[in-house]
């Protein structure tokens, strides 16, 4: 199946020839670093480069195949983190007359990992200067707002088509330590604890998940973000769910795909969207989602 792709300079959709109802959003997996961002930082990219989810668009590399539209950012998380709200980010982090806008930063915004990522633990800021309104405009104007837009349009027009949508909110994490909720699970599938998908749709994940023979927990540590919390709407047909996958299960210790187990990934990832496109998520019925 020959997918059509429409491209922006900081996006990719890409629609099959036969859609289905199920959108995939891939935010984190992008690897373009556009001049104005390299020229901001104060260190190496590979620095920058940690912030990936890295190489994880391969894991959906078949779902077009298997009838998901799929939404991906090809601008780096370093530029605008499309999982985090506009409002997401620690006064520190933002030039004075912005500060009052944030007054409220959470756990990770104060970590630095705010709408735009400032700090990592080991190696201090990332950028020369704080973040003032037009640097924060020019990263949401080009990134931020074109991917939610994008994502919004095409789930608009799954559930105006088959009467729902489902969205997978797919990104990788690195393993779980020990000592940490969560140890020892390899895939996370997150709803927001209930309130962004149906139970029968969590469940159908899970079930999945466990094909592969890899542990699979529900929401701990990784409930669902921005992404989830502002796309998912079942109480009008729209459900959605985020997907963690450690990256030791597709990347060598150099952090380079490995081909074997990266198409490992991708095909039980597009039987996912298969078996999860062909059932609304609220109904005992298996209605054919093509027509």
């Amino acid at each position: 199946m020959t997918a059509r792709i429409i491209l922006s300079p900081a996006i990719a959709v890409k629609r099959p020839q036969a859609a289905g109802p199920v959108v995939v959003s891939v935010p984190h997996a992008g690897r373009i670093y556009p001049p104005e961002i390299l020229a901001a930082t104060r260190v190496d990219r590979a620095v920058l480069e940690r912030l990936e989810d890295r190489w994880c668009d391969r894991i959906a590399a078949e779902a077009n195949e298997a009838g998901a539209t799929v939404v991906e950012a090809l601008w780096a998380r370093a530029v605008a983190d499309c999982n985090r709200g506009e409002g997401q980010m620690a006064p520190g982090e933002v030039a004075p007359i912005l500060r009052a806008q944030f007054a409220a930063p959470g756990r990770k915004e104060r970590a630095g990992l705010g709408v735009v990522p400032t700090r990592l633990a080991d190696c201090g800021p990332l950028w020369r200067r704080p973040i003032d309104r037009a640097a924060l405009e020019w990263r949401l104007e080009q990134l931020h707002r074109p991917y939610h837009g994008a994502l919004a349009a095409e789930i608009d027009a799954a559930r105006q088509r088959f009467g729902f949508a489902i969205l997978i909110d797919l990104h990788s994490m690195p393993t779980i330590p020990a000592g940490q909720a969560g140890h020892g699970a390899r895939i996370i599938i997150g709803d927001r604890f209930g309130a962004t998908a149906a139970e029968s749709l969590v469940q159908a994940a899970l079930d999945s998940a466990a094909t592969l023979g890899e542990a699979a927990l529900r929401n701990r540590p990784y409930a669902g973000g921005h992404i989830v919390r502002t796309h998912a709407r079942p109480s009008e047909q729209v459900h959605a769910i985020q997907i963690e996958i450690d990256r030791s299960l597709y990347l060598t210790r150099e952090r380079a795909p490995d081909p074997a187990r990266v198409a490992r990934l991708s095909r039980w990832f597009a039987q996912l969207v298969r078996d999860v496109g062909h059932r609304r998520p609220d109904a005992d019925s298996l209605p054919e989602a093509a027509e």
